[in-house]
Order: structure tokens, then C-alpha cells, then sequence
């Protein structure tokens, strides 16, 4: 039935592929024997994905190799198809289980959180996540890795010391302008920082 949907046998074997290996990289010959699928057929639709941008490629030891691309618009709706992966229904948390926003709010030391990218639906952000304060970096990556883990995919994600991002804010450094001028959402301001 999902093969009438989206028109091609390959097509849906790729998606299923690809999407249940986010971060995972293949070339044609691998994919043809993991999908069990004709080399001609699996150039094309990997064409026509490309196309698409649901996924990207990169060349290396001589070979193309695709993987999903994360960023793609419509990467989690795909994602709640095709994955193997049980999805919360209606987005709800189960009890007990902290939203990712709450963690990042109590991260010692955490005096502004900004989203932006793949975790704001219109940014075109290239950082999802921007943490500014004395923080622990240790700290912040357990954090960012229980993010894509929620949003399964990668994040771009900066730490900044208040007074480097203070700085940069008052120059108008160009990466925190084309953060704060782009689409975000602000997690947490602790001095009121944005609002001055």
C-alpha cells in the first residue's frame, strides 16, 4: 500500500533505509545488496531523492556515498513513517520524563538558551541551539545527545561565555545577528539580555 503512496517499491525500501540510519552513510553497491534491489532502479530514485534534498551526497575513497539529509523539511513527518521507532502519540511526554526545554533551562550556569535551525519550524538557521553562560561542557553535550535523541537527528549547537556573547551581541558579530534576526525561540534569558 505504501508502495502506491509514494509510487516505487525502491523509493519506500531507500526512505526505510535511510531514515532508520540517520547519520549513516552508503554507497550504491551496499544499498543494492541492503535493499535487494536493482542497481539501475536505486540510481534513479537515489537521483530523484537527491533532487528532493531529502538526502545529500558525498564523495569519498572514490565511491558516492548518500545518507539522509537531517535538515530536510519534512525529515521528522518521513521519519514517523518510515522509522522503526515508536513515536509518542500527539508529541505528549510520558509522566516522569522531563521535556528537553526543561533540561536545558536548569543546566547549571546557563544564563541564555536560544533555538533556532531544525528545532524552529522556518528558521534556516545553520546553529539549532545556542547556550550562553558558565556552563560544563560535559554537561551540555548529555544534554544535546537527549535532543537528538527526542528529535532524531544531529544538532548544531554553540556554548558561549557570557561575556564573549555580550561582546559579539554589542558588535553585531554577524553569527549572533543572523541567529537573533532569523527565526528562533528564546529557551531562557536570565538577565533580559534580548529584550534591551
Amino acid at each position: 500500500m505504501i508502495d502506491a503512496l509514494f509510487g516505487s517499491k525502491t523509493r519506500v525500501k531507500l526512505l526505510h533505509l535511510f531514515l532508520n540510519n540517520p547519520g549513516s552513510a552508503f554507497y550504491v553497491r551496499e544499498i543494492t545488496r541492503l535493499i535487494d534491489e536493482q542497481i539501475n532502479s536505486v540510481r534513479r530514485e537515489l537521483s530523484n531523492m537527491l533532487e528532493v534534498g531529502i538526502i545529500t551526497s558525498d564523495s569519498a575513497d572514490n565511491k558516492l556515498y548518500y545518507e539522509i539529509n537531517q535538515r530536510y523539511e519534512y525529515y521528522v513527518p518521513f521519519r514517523a513513517i518510515f522509522a522503526d521507532v515508536k513515536m509518542e502519540a500527539g508529541g505528549e511526554v510520558k509522566a516522569g520524563v522531563m521535556e528537553w526545554q526543561e533540561l536545558v533551562r536548569e543546566l547549571a550556569g546557563v544564563r541564555l538558551a536560544v533555538c533556532a535551525g531544525v528545532l524552529v519550524k522556518g528558521s534556516t538557521s545553520a546553529i539549532d541551539l545556542l547556550v550562553v553562560g558558565d556552563i560544563s561542557t560535559t554537561k551540555l553535550k548529555n544534554v544535546v545527545k537527549q535532543i537528538e535523541k527526542k528529535e532524531a537527528r544531529e544538532l548544531n549547537y554553540s556554548m558561549l561565555s557570557y561575556d564573549e556573547f555580550y561582546y559579539r551581541l554589542s558588535v553585531r558579530d554577524k553569527f549572533i545577528t543572523e541567529i537573533l534576526h532569523g527565526k528562533h525561540a528564546v529557551l531562557l534569558d536570565a538577565d533580559n539580555i534580548l529584550k534591551s
